[in-house]
């Protein structure tokens, strides 16, 4: 007859977080379209201020604040880049909230 074979502890890992890689490369390719749309904001405010009549200057100079805040917004949202955890059960299983009983218990008056 031959041995049984030995069963091996499954873990499920369908509660585990995304891997750094993963989200550093997310947080990158987030802050480098921050920069380009910053890039085409200063662009733009450059040629409007240049080309376009008075009256629609003050889009040139909306685009130009856009240029200057974005770089300060895109590095607070790169780095506001928190880990998600994954869906599912634990893989260790559900944590105990009882007490946690003295050793002793006090004697009980009796009388």
């Amino acid at each position: 007859m031959p041995p049984e074979p030995r069963k091996q502890q499954v873990f499920s890992i369908t509660s585990a977080a995304e891997s750094q890689s993963a989200d550093r490369g997310r947080r990158e390719r987030r802050y480098a379209i921050s920069m380009g749309i910053r890039t085409l904001c200063f662009v733009g405010g450059v040629i409007v201020l240049t080309t376009v009549p008075s009256p629609w200057s003050a889009i040139g100079w909306v685009l130009f604040v856009g240029a200057v805040f974005l770089p300060y917004t895109s590095v607070v949202l790169a780095n506001a880049g928190v880990r998600k955890k994954g869906d599912g059960p634990s893989p260790f299983g559900p944590e105990s909230r009882g007490q946690i009983e003295s050793a002793t218990k006090p004697p009980l008056d009796r009388e």
